[in-house]
């Protein structure tokens, strides 16, 4: 369904990401595990449009989409949840909801109770302010907002970022529940423990290369992992 090959990302002079190559299943959850610094990041942005790559390429469901325009890649079905939420604080969630789905041309109530399914709290909470919302709330909106688009592939980059354990362990599960309804999930993710928990396949990187890789189940028995990322 989507592939990276030979991906190489320069900021300034530095080299961000060096010559990795991953793919993703439809269906499934894959996560890119690593240090801060490692380039997980990077490559979210630069598959989403936002950061030019030096070289190598980006595949989507038989299409080379490498370089192209954000609005364009969100087109063909790829989505991303960012680092830190990026709500819009000054707008309700109805209206942050809505703005998820900016480039659809059909009724989108449906998707909207979708959401609210998922999230009920976001439903009492639809016409508050979005700057007014917890921490926990604002992650569940900016989910919700990538789902208006009706995704193919829905990347989330730090979701766990400042949030109360409880609080991650309802975004985990509400992430395995959107996966069962279609979605896949690309997930960049510090809480190495939780994102290989629900990973159907891991990535681990360190200074912008892929160094082992493997079905999420082995990665967390891995001793190098378990010593590296699960202090253990």
């Amino acid at each position: 369904m989507f592939e990276v090959r030979n991906l190489s990302v320069n900021y300034g002079g530095i080299e961000a990401v060096r010559d990795i190559s991953f793919s993703v299943d439809e269906g499934r959850i894959v996560t890119l595990i690593g240090a801060n610094g490692a380039g997980k990041s990077t490559t979210l942005r630069t598959i989403a449009g936002l950061v030019r790559p030096r070289s190598g390429s980006i595949i989507f469901d038989g299409v080379d989409i490498t370089g192209k325009d954000p609005t364009y890649i969100v087109s063909r079905g790829i989505t991303m949840v960012p680092e830190g939420r990026r709500i819009f604080p000054d707008l309700t969630v109805m209206e942050n909801l809505r703005i998820g789905a900016y480039l659809r041309k059909d009724s989108i109530e449906g998707d909207i109770d979708w959401v609210f399914s998922l999230f009920p709290r976001l439903k009492e909470r639809s016409w508050q302010y979005g700057g007014t919302l917890s921490g926990g709330e604002q992650q569940m909106l900016a989910v919700g907002r990538a789902l208006m688009s009706r995704p193919m592939i829905m990347m989330m980059d730090e979701p766990s970022l400042g949030l109360a354990p409880l609080v991650v362990r309802d975004i985990f599960s509400i992430i395995r529940e959107i996966n069962r309804q279609g979605v896949t999930i690309l997930l960049v993710e510090q809480n190495a423990n939780m994102a290989l928990q629900v990973a159907d396949t891991g990535y681990v990187m360190e200074t912008g290369v892929i160094t082992l890789s493997g079905r999420g189940s082995d990665l967390i028995s891995d001793e190098a992992v378990r010593k590296a990322y699960l202090g253990k």
